[in-house]
């Protein structure tokens, strides 16, 4: 991969992360890396648990996804999104695409570095949202830091035209493939949170994986849900 990056792409978080634009930026954190030839199927889901004097006192938003590396630095992936607030039925919200840009062999800069292009349409009424994310990602000994960093612009007949930024902090101790304890800092318009977070991996053979997330992001002020739950399971094959 070309050591020869052009300046411009470290400019583009001041263009159009990861998340719906009503400020709530919990959710997975994304590592600048694509493994060659893989397919990921996806399940996420993230539970806001508000105050008990909220009108809504839980959320959850769910993601379906199946992806594929379609070369050695871009990874390609679609998402069917659903949400169920604590006294309504599973309904779809959103459907999405994403690609994800390797930029930098690991290793070969002081830090590794991707980004992450999204674009989301919501199912019954003309909303869309386009996202671009820097990531970063530093090793150090036993221990990673990976940063999330971005701005948003969601717009259509029926909300109004706006940006937000949103920042993700995520550091873990690499104790084993299979067990990775870490902390998670979120920070958007709305969102204020921070919390433990477990992960690992389970191989199953020479191409067949399977990844595991889960984490417990508590709110730092009056905007923020009381705490926040949030799960992945990634099959990679």
């Amino acid at each position: 991969m070309s050591t020869n990056k052009p300046l411009f792409l470290y400019c583009l978080i001041l263009l159009p992360i990861q998340t719906m634009a009503d400020g709530a930026t919990i959710d997975k954190i994304y590592h600048p890396y694509v493994e060659q030839l893989e397919w990921e199927a996806e399940w996420r889901m993230v539970q806001a648990n508000k105050k008990p004097s909220s009108t809504e006192k839980r959320h959850q938003l769910h993601k379906l996804g199946i992806g594929n590396a379609v070369s050695e630095t871009i990874f390609i992936e679609g998402y069917l999104i659903a949400e169920q607030s604590a006294d309504e039925s599973l309904t779809i919200k959103a459907y999405e695409l994403e690609a994800l840009w390797q930029l930098s062999e690991q290793g070969e800069f002081y830090m590794d570095y991707g980004i992450l292009f999204e674009i989301e349409k919501a199912d019954k009424y003309n909303a869309w949202e386009y996202g671009t994310t820097l990531l970063l990602e530093k090793e150090i000994g036993q221990f990673s830091a990976t940063a999330n960093l971005g701005l948003i612009y969601e717009w259509g007949n029926d909300i109004d035209n706006e940006w937000e930024t949103s920042f993700a902090l995520q550091t873990r101790y690499r104790y084993s493939p299979r067990f990775e304890p870490g902390l998670e800092l979120y920070a958007g318009e709305d969102t204020r949170g921070a919390g433990p977070v477990i992960m690992g991996i389970e191989r199953i053979s020479l191409r067949k994986a399977l990844r595991w997330e889960l984490g417990a992001i508590f709110g730092l002020d009056n905007n923020t849900a009381d705490y926040t739950l949030r799960a992945v399971v990634e099959f990679e094959f």
